[in-house]
């Protein structure tokens, strides 16, 4: 495996301070999750600017978007096998050269062609590298007592990518413009995903991850779970055919649908209500704000509570936030909705991450994992088509809002048939280890 890790035996502890190790791993991870996601759901700046400069339709560079999107979902589980045969710091710098080169190729693009193979296809595959998919399985090896809280980290991660970048992304653009814009975030994401590869990712976990270190003490406690592994010694094609499998992966259909849509197309359609660029970018932000903290919150009653109990919530709030947004009328009640749909927006991918760990263990996640956001792109590209071609033919941006609610209401009913956390599947006994 590609970890480094000093001489004699490795406890996961930080010899300098005592920190355990793999907090190391999620905050650079963190870092670089806020820059990828920031970038795949941060487009909204650049739609305006893009097809005004270009002479670009709406329709068309929905259509350049919607090929990323599709080919964002289809570039996962190839991260996920990679990942597996090469190790999480080799696909890591892969992406990162290839964000570096996208980059350089979109802002010299001139036609809707060379905009789809670079901005679309080749950006995306770079970020589909470097995303949560190729750290998950790292961070599911180091944690384990605390794998919720891990994981939401990344997710805190991601809501502060829309947080920061969106009106920072506005900003850029409205000063420099939007070609300078794009290659100064290539020079930050390579600043930040270089020396997280190469210094801070280790693939060998301690033996026993983060139950080293406090497990007993923690396992006395009242109102805390012991730590059982009751994830069934499954095959990847038979994990692929049980149930949780495909409800885990219609509710991610249902949010990259959402946060697609409202990621390419929520700056446009506040605009067009007739909210100017900077309120729109930090209604927009204000959703990654709140969902920063509460993301954190989250992670932390995820190790408590049952976990879909936690998604089926986040799935009903999130959904009818959807209905509201495109209802809003005032800064006030724009910037009521966005806190409100923050408290909850951050959390189903880190959620049903953690959920495909519980069920099916780590060794199946990763792959798993990037086979189930297939989904979440699909449904990301069809809200990022749907967006600009329902505007386009008829003037209104209630259609795809729409159906974001209903689907994450959807989600939610689907959510709440996952099975409880420790049941196993299909009768078989708990895999050891």
């Amino acid at each position: 495996m590609g970890g480094n890790t000093s001489g004699g035996q490795d406890t996961g502890q930080s010899s300098s301070n005592g920190i355990y190790f793999g907090w190391f791993i999620v905050a650079a991870t963190t870092i670089l999750t806020l820059l990828t996601i920031g970038m795949r759901l941060g487009i909204g700046p650049f739609f305006l600017p893009m097809t005004n400069d270009l002479g670009l339709t709406r329709s068309q560079l929905s259509s350049v978007i919607a090929v990323g999107m599709m080919v964002y979902g289809l570039a996962m589980p190839l991260a996920g096998y990679l990942v597996s045969a090469w190790g999480t710091r080799k696909v890591l710098l892969a992406g990162a050269v290839l964000v570096l080169i996208a980059v350089g190729w979109t802002v010299v693009a001139r036609s809707e062609l060379s905009l789809m193979l670079s901005f679309g296809a080749l950006l995306s595959v770079g970020l589909a590298f470097t995303s949560p998919v190729s750290v998950t399985p790292v961070i599911s090896r180091w944690f384990v007592r605390q794998r919720g809280m891990a994981l939401f980290c990344l997710s805190a991660g991601s809501m502060a990518g829309i947080a920061i970048l969106t009106p920072v992304f506005t900003w850029g653009i409205q000063t420099f413009g939007w070609r300078e814009t794009l290659l100064g975030f290539a020079v930050l994401f390579a600043i930040a995903s270089v020396p997280t590869a190469l210094f801070v990712i280790r693939e060998d976990a301690p033996e026993h991850a983060d139950t080293l270190a406090g497990a007993l003490v923690q396992a006395n406690k009242p109102g805390v779970r012991p730590i059982v592994n009751n994830a069934p010694s499954l095959k990847l094609r038979e994990a692929i055919r049980t149930t949780p499998f495909w409800q885990l992966t219609f509710g991610l259909f249902a949010c990259g649908f959402s946060m697609n849509l409202l990621g390419t197309h929520g700056m446009p359609m506040l605009m067009d209500h007739g909210f100017d660029a900077g309120t729109s970018s930090f209604g927009i932000a204000l959703i990654g704000i709140v969902a920063i903290f509460s993301s954190l919150a989250l992670g932390r009653l995820s190790d408590i509570v049952e976990r879909r109990n936690i998604l089926m919530a986040i799935y009903i709030v999130r959904g009818l936030g959807f209905f509201a947004l495109v209802e809003v009328m005032s800064p006030w009640q724009l910037y009521t909705v966005a806190a409100i749909g923050g408290i909850v927006w951050a959390g189903s991918v880190a959620i049903s991450s953690a959920i495909m760990a519980d069920v099916y263990g780590v060794r199946l996640v990763g792959v798993l994992y990037g086979w189930a956001y297939v989904g979440h792109q699909i449904g990301g590209t069809l809200s990022s088509w749907l967006g600009g071609w329902a505007y386009d033919t008829f003037h209104t941006h209630l259609i795809s809002f729409g159906a974001a609610g209903t689907l994450l209401l959807a989600a939610a009913a689907t959510a709440s048939q996952l099975p409880l956390r420790g049941m196993t599947l299909m009768g078989r006994a708990p895999a050891a280890g």
